[in-house]
């Protein structure tokens, strides 16, 4: 148990054990990257070697440099936090229990260390909203570490209400000394430029394609060579992300993409489209169908483009290439901006709440109408 044992980006994660080792840990900081490049699972890991108490209260290192042993106390606790989404589930699950009127007060935090709290999207807006936040201010400033030795406020997402993002500003100007808060992105863009320029910015890059063959390789042997290699691309460079690639679901959104992108491009098929559309309802199952749908068609109008600009070797669909290049042929650069923008106000929708498979009808006539 330890850093060894993080998948990529030495030097990232070299920089965060140099800054542990000087005791000069920031109060404030980003780490960005792609979704599944490990971003939550750092973040916590630099937790654990902060306040790690398994070498009888001494530092415990590896290679000159902090680590954490993963069996004291502190590493344990906060551990627990490791699979998020099934912390988030218990909490969610615990909100629903409650009485309507203590319901709508109640936002979805996870700590299973005193001094160690985590702050994911609230659902079903998934948005960081400020309740959360308020909650993050109060223990920063009120509850001093009672068990470790400097306190973690983690936010997983870059998604905030704008009265979250600038209630958050409040921690970022004078922030507690005895305190860390630490901000998930995978785009920093996302994020107020007044909060960006007030934290300390880490990016986690992705790893190369062939590396990630080979270890999927090793990880997912039952995954054949040609599985591994369109998983590698689809994975787009995180290691998370590729050692639990859903290929099966993925291949299943991406068959609903393909069919919006052919009804836009070709002579449309609304039956079709409207029966794919049909299918995707409300509830959580739902949402977790419509971003992967939405993921697959944005994979899809990047690989167009890859292909409008002359370098078809990097597509991530390859298996699509033929159909795909055909597709192409049909669409311009400009097309291909304004389908990209129509899937972001999808995305938007899909925060919003809104009726699921009419936004998805709504996006794809909009495509072709272009």
């Amino acid at each position: 148990m330890g850093f060894g044992e993080f998948l990529g980006n030495p030097a990232t994660v070299t920089r965060l054990r140099e800054s542990v080792a000087s005791g000069r840990v920031p109060q404030a900081m980003i780490l960005a990257g792609p979704r599944g490049a490990g971003k939550y699972t750092l973040a916590l890991m630099l937790a654990r070697a902060v306040n790690c108490t398994g070498n009888g209260g001494a530092p415990v290192e590896t290679d000159g440099l902090p680590d954490f042993c993963g069996r004291c106390a502190n590493c344990v606790k906060i551990g627990e936090a490791a699979n998020l989404d099934e912390r988030v589930a218990e909490a969610v699950e615990a909100r629903e229990e409650l009485r309507e009127i203590d319901k709508k007060e109640t936002r979805i935090l996870i700590q299973t260390h005193p001094d160690v709290l985590i702050v994911p999207p609230d659902p079903p807006q998934l948005l960081i909203k400020l309740g959360q936040v308020r909650q993050v201010i109060h223990a920063a400033y009120y509850r001093p570490p009672v068990e470790a030795r400097r306190a973690f406020f983690l936010f997983t997402s870059a998604a905030f209400m704008k009265e979250a993002a600038n209630s958050l500003l409040k921690v970022l100007e004078e922030p507690p000394a005895h305190s860390t808060l630490i901000l998930l992105a995978e785009n920093p863009q996302e994020l107020l430029p007044t909060i960006r320029s007030r934290a300390v910015m880490h990016r986690l890059g992705a790893l190369p394609v062939e590396e990630l063959e080979t270890l999927l390789a090793r990880r997912r042997p039952e995954l054949r060579p040609q599985q591994r290699s369109l998983v590698a691309r689809l994975a787009e460079g995180a290691v998370g992300r590729a050692i639990g690639f859903d290929l099966d679901a993925r291949l299943a959104s991406r068959q609903d993409a393909l069919v919006i992108l052919r009804a836009a491009l070709r002579e449309p098929d609304y039956s079709a489209l409207f029966r794919v559309t049909e299918t995707y309802r409300a509830g959580a199952e739902g949402q977790e169908k419509t971003v992967n749908l939405l993921r697959a068609l944005g994979s899809l109008l990047e690989d167009l483009l890859l292909i409008h600009a002359g370098a078809p070797q990097r597509i991530r669909n390859l298996d699509l290439a033929p159909e795909l290049a055909q597709l192409a042929q049909g669409v311009s650069v400009d097309w291909i901006d304004g389908a990209a923008r129509s899937l972001a106000a999808a995305e938007s929708g899909m925060r919003r709440n809104l009726l699921r498979s009419l936004s998805l009808d709504a996006m794809a006539l909009s495509l072709s109408e272009r």
